[in-house]
């Protein structure tokens, strides 16, 4: 029962799925699957994500996994290099830690949506074949589409 989806490691099949929302929180789309182990900026790229979105000139918040996908995604700031005298990390300013703060809360709806497509139970564990979930995927959009 090995395929693309299945990772070996953790003995289950896993997917990368993907998620664009609105400034207010609602679902604009889901990507097609890509297997699990897939990086989340190798998906967006796959998927033209971080190419439309600097074509259009769309400003996008996303997570640190973002790093360098261009100058319309913003990212967090991300600790700063080890201090070469104690082998630490040096800690982010009170500048740096307010910009991240404000960040988050421009996350805030995006994560909400992800949330809500995780609590469809039929996303959970997909005992169809996972070369078959992006039917699957793409009827639960439909269906949170239309429900707001």
């Amino acid at each position: 029962m090995t395929g693309v989806f299945y990772s070996g490691k953790h003995k289950a099949h896993g997917l990368n799925v993907q998620v664009l929302a609105d400034p207010v929180g609602r679902l604009v789309w889901i990507s097609p699957p890509l297997p699990g182990a897939r990086h989340d900026m190798g998906a967006a790229r796959a998927h033209g994500i971080i190419d439309a979105l600097t074509d259009h000139a769309i400003r996008a918040a996303a997570d640190t996994a973002y790093q360098g996908a261009g100058p319309t995604v913003a990212v967090p700031q991300r600790r700063r290099r080890k201090d070469p005298d104690t082998g630490r990390f040096r800690k982010l300013s009170q500048n740096q830690k307010d910009v991240n703060t404000a960040h988050a809360r421009r996350r805030g709806p995006g994560e909400r949506v992800n949330a809500e497509l995780k609590n469809w139970r039929v996303l959970h564990k997909i005992r169809s074949s996972p070369n078959q979930a992006d039917k699957l995927i793409a009827a639960v959009q439909t269906l949170i589409i239309a429900n707001t």
